[in-house]
């Protein structure tokens, strides 16, 4: 199975755009949050248009699975048709346990021990606008950046899970910068 990772799109249809030229062959899209609206300490972008990105969104032919964000509300949740209201997404894809969330309500730590608690094998997480995959012991952890507002040097970015492998894509070119494979041959 091939799944889309995302996060931070902040009502940037033109990245939502560029996301989903490489996630049009996933089965399956988790999102982490922060949707539609720009945030008060980010610029508004000249391809900001929420209204836009929600009608993509909701016609997106790839399911969406997604995690409330800090910039998430009840009226992003009223232009969007799939439930964005909860902080966490838990999913079982074949074999592999899946945690996503934004990750602004807990520390790396914190979010790592809810993780183990539920015996997850990938935990997603934004926020933070800043790309990254590493391993916990026998838990992998994916932060895909955002789209459309990446932070300092960062590149916009997305992940995907394929195989048992989390790759970082470049959205500007579409290619990838980074592989991690699941610990301990998880989703092989």
């Amino acid at each position: 199975m091939k799944v889309g990772l995302v996060s931070d799109t902040h009502g940037d249809v033109a990245a939502w755009r560029e996301a989903m030229a490489l996630f049009r062959s996933c089965e399956l899209i988790l999102h982490a949050g922060d949707h539609l609206y720009h945030g008060a300490f980010n610029p508004i972008l000249p391809t900001y248009d929420p209204q836009a990105l929600a009608k993509e969104m909701n016609a997106c032919e790839v399911p969406i699975l997604h995690a409330r964000g800090n910039c998430d509300s009840e009226v992003d949740q009223l232009a969007l048709r799939d439930p964005i209201m909860s902080p966490y997404v838990m999913c079982r894809l074949e074999g592999i346990n899946i945690l996503v969330t934004h990750g602004d309500a807990m520390s790396e730590e914190e979010l790592v021990e809810l993780a183990k608690r539920y015996r997850v094998h990938l935990l997603v997480h934004g926020h933070t606008h800043v790309h990254g995959i590493w391993e916990h012991h026998s838990l992998l952890v994916c932060n895909p950046g955002s789209p459309s507002l990446p932070k300092g040097d960062e590149v916009p970015s997305v992940a995907v899970l394929e195989e048992g492998v989390v790759s970082l894509y470049d959205l500007r070119d579409g290619s990838v910068f980074s592989s991690r494979r699941l610990p301990g041959g998880t989703g092989a």
